[in-house]
């Protein structure tokens, strides 16, 4: 079995959900599987440290995931049109795979939610495929032959599955951004699987 990495940072759960979809979507293809993995929080306070298992949800991430994943998805809220801090924090540290090229070759996908519907979903999207393209992986995201990117009246981009929370994150993953990101996942699987057979 080839294991695909989603790794994501969520601070309201909204990213989390899409994680858990596109995860969804990776394992409905035979052969791959996903493994879960997510960043600690960052803080101002330079003492402060994180507690090596978070108290719910996926574990943290660990460098051999990225060295033993035949595939990436990596997700974020956005923050003024960027990725979250701690996932910027941790993609900043893997200067060590990058010289041994231990991503490079590899394909990769990207999700976000934001706050507002045109809080920069895109511009988030493309903050997290700059360092992947440092990394030499192969970006992708979804195909206009994917009849939802049409249809959908709240998140989705060909730049990746997207979603959007609300001011107070109170707005659910809707069903098309449920669907896109299993669309999303699915491409994910198959690509890895051509390059990587099992």
């Amino acid at each position: 079995m080839s294991d695909i990495l989603v790794l994501y940072y969520s601070r309201q759960g909204n990213t989390a959900a899409m994680a858990r979809q596109v995860t969804r979507g990776i394992e409905e293809v035979a052969g791959v599987s996903a493994r879960i993995r997510t960043v600690p929080p960052v803080s101002a306070d330079t003492g402060a440290a994180a507690t090596p298992v978070p108290g719910d949800g996926p574990p943290y991430v660990k460098r051999a995931d990225l060295a033993e994943c035949v595939g990436l998805a990596l997700g974020s809220p956005t923050r003024f049109g960027n990725m979250a801090a701690p996932l910027k924090h941790f993609l900043d540290g893997t200067g060590s795979e990058w010289l041994s090229g231990t991503l490079a070759g590899k394909p990769a996908c990207c999700f976000t939610s934001t706050a507002s519907l045109h809080g920069g979903q895109e511009t988030t999207l493309i903050s997290m495929m700059l360092p992947l393209l440092h990394h030499g992986m192969l970006v992708m995201g979804i195909p206009y032959t994917e009849p939802l990117l049409n249809a959908t009246t709240s998140g989705g981009t060909p730049y990746g599955p997207s979603h959007w929370a609300g001011t107070d994150a109170e707005r659910p993953v809707t069903a098309d951004e449920k669907a896109l990101c299993r669309a999303q996942g699915r491409r994910l699987a198959r690509v890895a699987l051509k390059l990587f057979p099992a």
